[in-house]
């Protein structure tokens, strides 16, 4: 994984997820729930102002895909 991966907010994290085919299905006090059809993981996405680099790149990591990838979106 690149080491070049951009910040960014709970609700951008969300918004580019759902671009590449996930889909929100519930929300638990701040955190939004996403799932993916014939996919192992639940990704669980906090709604804070920035995502610390640690949990974005365990996100990442769980949804295969690439910080490149994840940038672009």
């Amino acid at each position: 994984m690149g080491k070049n991966l951009k910040l960014c907010s709970g609700a951008e994290a969300v918004r580019k997820f759902q671009n590449r085919g996930w889909t929100v299905v519930r929300q638990k006090g701040s955190h939004i729930m996403l799932t993916k059809p014939d996919y192992h993981w639940t990704l669980s996405i906090p709604q804070h102002n920035e995502l610390g680099p640690g949990l974005l790149r365990k996100l990442l990591r769980q949804a295969e895909i690439t910080s490149e990838e994840f940038n672009k979106l």
